[in-house]
């Protein structure tokens, strides 16, 4: 039974932050190049700022805390980098980072996910350490999202071709 638990749990977090990846992937060409690095206001982060957030997270927590590899993350600059990179760079490196990290969380067995572990100095079970990441994200997918519509004003059609409206059975 926790075989099976385990296995559900995994593929359906990393279903999710496929789902999301998708997500990025899709905003990007919608985006000029100027856009990535544009924010609104002082108080918003770019799509650029979020997609090096996203990488130094996935990496800290599931790289880094449940795969064993050294913590480099340098918190900080994923702020207050302010361009150098292009769209296709960013998204080749979440690509990479995500590939990396959802191999990491396909080999997790129940021991690997009740195991405590730190990161950003603070202890997690790997269930809490793929919880956070999956959630968080989201949120920031959600941002990029929300980024991409309020730049080109379009619709991303996310969902077309199916009834959200539907009733469950």
């Amino acid at each position: 039974m926790n075989d099976a638990l385990t296995k559900e749990f995994t593929d359906q977090a990393i279903r999710r932050i496929n789902q999301n990846t998708e997500k990025i992937s899709a905003c990007l060409p919608k985006l000029e190049e100027k856009d990535v690095w544009r924010s609104p206001n002082q108080n918003l982060n770019s799509v650029g700022n979020l997609i090096l957030h996203l990488c130094g997270n996935v990496r800290q927590h599931i790289i880094s805390a449940l795969g064993g590899v050294k913590d480099i993350r340098t918190r900080n600059l994923e702020f207050s980098t302010k361009g150098g990179l292009t769209k296709e760079e960013l998204l080749s490196k979440l690509q990479q980072t995500i590939q990396e990290a959802t191999a990491v969380i396909a080999k997790m067995k129940i021991e690997d996910l009740l195991k405590k572990r730190i990161a950003q100095g603070i202890l997690h079970s790997g269930v809490d350490s793929i919880l956070h990441v999956t959630e968080h994200y989201s949120y920031h997918t959600g941002q990029i999202i929300l980024l991409t519509k309020l730049f080109k004003n379009v619709d991303m059609e996310f969902y077309a071709g199916i009834d959200l409206n539907k009733h469950n059975a």
